[in-house]
């Protein structure tokens, strides 16, 4: 079952250490840039908290300490420094959304999965945080540091994302309702960027498959429902939450046909309908999301769908 977007955890904490701190870097004076450069430099070399990162960023600090660069630069120390690798074993084929890295018996013959996982130093992760938003005061109308905040709240609690949660909830009435001009370098601002934006941690909720993150993913989906009334996207995201977290098979053709009604032609409503349709071993509902697929769907899946159909109707004569 595939939501649309296509991030993960570690995705999210590569994205950390690179490309805020790319797209933020904006011309202060030309010592502040030597500064900039070092730690590009540095960083390459070592490691966004490696030896002597943070005496530089001491000193760049004493030399401007409004420069948005060092602040970023500052998390970045922190929210690495915090973190932690460590291989550990379960017996689900799937964690976290994650593939393992590695899958092997144990003395009884089950299967025993290897995955790579991040933990983190409270404190640590606190004053990276802390960094964080004193930036965001500093630059509050900078959309890209709220969703920074947000990677590195999904990175920290996994398959327990209350904080993200909360957090993304605010950040999304603060959007709709607080009348900000919103910037984000490289992109402009409206409502379908910040609609993707948010689908994507909607997506990272979704692949986690706890208890926990399928509720985050119906309850933001809910969230965005309630400014963007009867958007595809989000309707989407409920009836797959029906159909995975709560198999509840009628519930969630119930929402892909909401979708159906407003975009006939919504791939992941037609493709999720035929899914239900042959759980159910229902083959007149199957038929129909099939004629829909053969009309709609791309063009590999519209012949599928009609070898499938051709197939159903020869069964009857």
């Amino acid at each position: 079952m595939k939501i649309k977007g296509n991030l993960t955890i570690m995705i999210l904490s590569a994205a950390i250490f690179s490309g805020i701190f790319a797209e933020a870097q904006e011309k202060q004076t030309d010592q502040t840039d030597r500064f900039a450069q070092r730690y590009d430099l540095l960083v390459s070399k070592l490691g966004a908290a490696g030896v002597g990162i943070e005496t530089l960023l001491n000193a760049w600090e004493a030399e401007d300490s409004t420069d948005l660069r060092l602040h970023t630069a500052r998390f970045n120390y922190y929210f690495a420094k915090s973190r932690t690798e460590s291989v550990v074993t379960k017996p689900e084929r799937k964690y976290l959304g994650m593939d393992p890295i590695l899958q092997l018996k144990d003395s009884t013959g089950t299967d025993v999965y290897y995955y790579q996982e991040y933990f983190y130093n409270d404190s640590l992760f606190s004053m990276a945080v802390k960094t964080l938003d004193n930036s965001i005061k500093m630059y509050p109308d900078r959309l890209d540091l709220r969703f920074l905040k947000a990677d590195a709240f999904i990175a920290y609690e996994k398959g327990s994302p209350d904080m993200t949660l909360a957090y993304l909830g605010d950040l999304a009435d603060e959007y709709f309702t607080g009348g900000r001009t919103w910037e984000y370098p490289g992109d402009t601002v409206n409502d379908e960027f910040f609609k993707s934006m948010i689908q994507q941690y909607c997506a990272v909720f979704f692949s986690l498959g706890t208890n926990n993150s399928y509720e985050a993913f119906k309850t933001l989906s809910e969230k965005m429902l309630s400014y963007m009334k009867d958007d595809t996207t989000f309707m989407d995201n409920l009836g797959s939450y029906m159909l995975v977290a709560q198999k509840n098979h009628k519930a969630a053709l119930k929402w892909y046909n909401k979708v159906l009604k407003i975009k006939p032609d919504d791939y992941t409503a037609i493709k999720n309908g035929i899914i239900v349709a042959r759980s159910m071993k229902d083959l007149k509902l199957e038929k129909k999301y099939l004629q829909m697929m053969a009309e709609y769907g791309p063009s590999t899946e519209q012949e599928s769908a009609r070898v499938r159909l051709n197939a159903m109707n020869s069964k009857k004569k």
